[in-house]
């Protein structure tokens, strides 16, 4: 098999199987035999019209898992997400280049899927019988969909009371067993990974390396969407910091090929009420403190991200900065995007409004090229976008209302023509 794991912290190298920390506590990550590749061969796979190529992920097979047998490729197919320019998202920003790559639109509605097809069908070529997260929501729906396609069974912890439910809908919907965890995603990570070790579960959290391959398909999309023309800057939400590990190392991968000459810098943005990274990177420190995480933004609710290891590597390689946001932050920038006719959870917000303080900041100039990416869809949280409009969003205070209005239908006529003024 021409990939292997290898430890991030000591080098130790391990054949692929479903174990994820080397021996000496570090995670792996999965390292492919050098190719010499000819990007035309991924230009060919851009109109296809079946899978797998026809999937923003597999059409960059050979650097993603270039020794599964294509029979054994769980596919939608997910990926071909759009990228968005809104005026009036780069005048609150304050950059004229500013561009969203939009993924919520992969299936199940967050970029989870790409890294999801990538894990679910390396448990088939494992001989997998039953797979497991623990999620805060989105990985949830993801695994639940991939799970199911495959015909595994799926298992789904989650912190009880502290999931999103147009997201817990999902992981109920496509038939995975939900089992709610006291705590927060930190407790239910650890029931998790004791389940796993112990009942023979394949573990599909981003501690799986096999995830963050498929995640790098954001940044391998992006660029192929941009001529393979880096941006200045590429501004991420983090919360367990999957993404930044996956877009660093995307970004080494097409050095190494000779594909990019520029490296974007990565900002990795945390909620204000769950930010162990930005604390550990603000104070120069080493190793990261968790803590118990509070925000609206549930899908970076998280309070010790299993993957901060690698993505300080990649935040100081790429001269990348972790940034922090207040849920108001995040609220007021996910009413600009909602506003402009794309949406987003909040989460996703996070990269937008951490994109407008670095900016005031003077860390990024008002003529740098900007990407911000969403992860998730607006109806992953309907009830936080509700919240925020109607006033009822605790702790709060919304600068771009939308409150629905009463019609008065005595005069209706003349209620109708004033709420069209306002």
């Amino acid at each position: 098999m021409p990939s292997k794991f290898k430890c991030v912290r000591c080098g130790r190298e391990y054949e692929p199987g479903s174990v994820f920390r080397c021996e000496c506590g570090g995670l792996l990550e999965v390292v492919h035999e050098p190719i010499k590749w000819d990007r035309h061969i991924v230009d060919s796979r851009l109109c296809p019209m079946g899978a797998p190529y026809s999937s923003g992920v597999w059409r960059y097979k050979e650097l993603i898992h270039p020794g599964l047998p294509a029979e054994l490729i769980v596919t939608r197919p997910e990926g071909n997400t759009n990228v968005y320019h809104r005026s009036a998202v780069s005048e609150f920003v304050g950059v004229e280049r500013l561009t969203m790559k939009h993924e919520g639109e992969n299936p199940t509605g967050s970029f989870k899927d790409r890294g999801m097809t990538v894990a679910v069908s390396e448990a088939l070529r494992q001989g997998a019988k039953a797979v497991a997260c623990a999620s805060t929501g989105n990985t949830s729906a993801s695994m639940a969909a991939y799970a199911a396609q495959a015909d595994l069974k799926g298992i789904v912890f989650i912190p009880e009371g502290e999931i999103a439910y147009g997201k817990l809908s999902q992981a109920l919907a496509y038939g995975s067993k939900v089992i709610q965890v006291p705590g927060s995603f930190d407790d239910a990570m650890r029931v998790v990974q004791e389940a796993s070790k112990e009942l023979g579960l394949y573990l599909l959290n981003s501690i799986n390396p096999w995830r963050i391959e498929g995640q790098k398909t954001i940044i391998f999309e992006l660029l192929h969407q941009r001529g393979w023309e880096p941006p200045d800057w590429i501004i991420v939400p983090a919360g367990n910091l999957g993404n930044t590990s996956a877009f660093g190392k995307a970004l080494a991968d097409l050095v190494e090929l000779g594909w990019i000459q520029k490296v974007p810098r990565i900002a990795s943005i945390q909620a204000e009420g769950a930010a162990p990274f930005y604390k550990m990177w603000k104070g120069g420190g080493e190793v990261l403190e968790s803590l118990h995480p509070e925000t609206v933004a549930t899908a970076i609710k998280i309070g010790n991200p299993v993957s901060w290891e690698k993505a300080i590597r990649v935040i100081r390689e790429t001269e990348g900065v972790v940034e922090v946001v207040s849920d108001a932050e995040i609220m007021e920038a996910k009413a600009v995007v909602d506003g402009s006719g794309v949406g987003c959870e909040p989460a996703s917000a996070a990269s937008v409004a951490g994109a407008r303080k670095l900016v005031a900041a003077g860390v990024i100039k008002p003529d740098d090229d900007v990407v911000c990416v969403l992860t998730g869809n607006l109806l992953k949280d309907p009830d936080a976008t509700v919240g925020y409009h109607t006033g009822k969003l605790k702790g709060i205070q919304a600068r771009r209302p939308n409150a629905p209005t009463r019609l008065d239908t005595t005069s209706m006529s003349a209620s109708l023509r004033r709420l069209l003024r306002e």
